[in-house]
């Protein structure tokens, strides 16, 4: 005797439906996007950080040289090549480059719009501000500005007076990628700081 059975519902072995499967893939392009917005804005961050760690290594190298040799030390900041360097007055006319460090990345010495000056309030006159106490700058050119540590570790500007000065640098205008670099004269100190947006955070 033939038995008649009822077919057996295949419903608990369907798949997912297009529509499911159309709001996965929204959802992982979404994340997507939002993931890589997220390392652009990372990545001009570091960048930021890069550019700072070189003028502060710079700086710092080059009042350590002036009091360790006992020589006048200037710190050359080139703004049209993006690089700085160290150089030692052997004689009044003879000097020595010792170091040319370039930036990366696309970090320039640059001010951005909107951005304030440091909480060491020593100006921004441009992207690299040095005044002395007998109001006159470092010696500078358009595309050069030349400060330099004296052998007592003091900041000193191109006729030997004393300065403070501020080094302002970011990556393609990137107000988070904003940093700065003083320097306060009458002991060599330099310190560097980071935009968040908000606010300069010293370093």
């Amino acid at each position: 005797m033939h038995r008649f059975t009822r077919p057996r519902s295949r419903a608990g072995d369907a798949g997912f439906s297009l529509i499911e499967m159309m709001l996965v893939v929204a959802i992982i392009a979404v994340l997507g996007g939002m993931g890589t917005f997220q390392i652009l804005a990372e990545r001009s961050t570091l960048r930021g950080d890069a550019a700072m760690r070189v003028v502060l290594a710079q700086l710092n190298q080059a009042r350590q040289l002036a009091i360790g040799q006992r020589r006048y030390i200037r710190v050359v900041f080139d703004l049209s090549a993006n690089q700085v360097s160290t150089v030692r007055e052997d004689t009044p006319v003879a000097t020595t480059t010792l170091a040319t460090v370039p930036f990366e990345g696309g970090a320039t010495f640059s001010l951005i719009s909107g951005v304030p000056d440091t909480p060491d309030a020593f100006g921004m006159s441009g992207p690299t501000s040095f005044n002395s106490t007998n109001g006159t700058f470092a010696s500078a050119t358009n595309t050069t500005t030349v400060a330099k540590f004296a052998p007592d570790g003091t900041l000193v500007d191109w006729n030997g007076f004393m300065t403070n000065g501020t080094v302002f640098t970011s990556v393609a205008s990137k107000a988070t990628s904003a940093r700065a670099v003083t320097v306060l004269g009458s002991t060599g100190r330099v310190r560097g700081y980071r935009w968040d947006g908000h606010q300069w955070n010293k370093v």
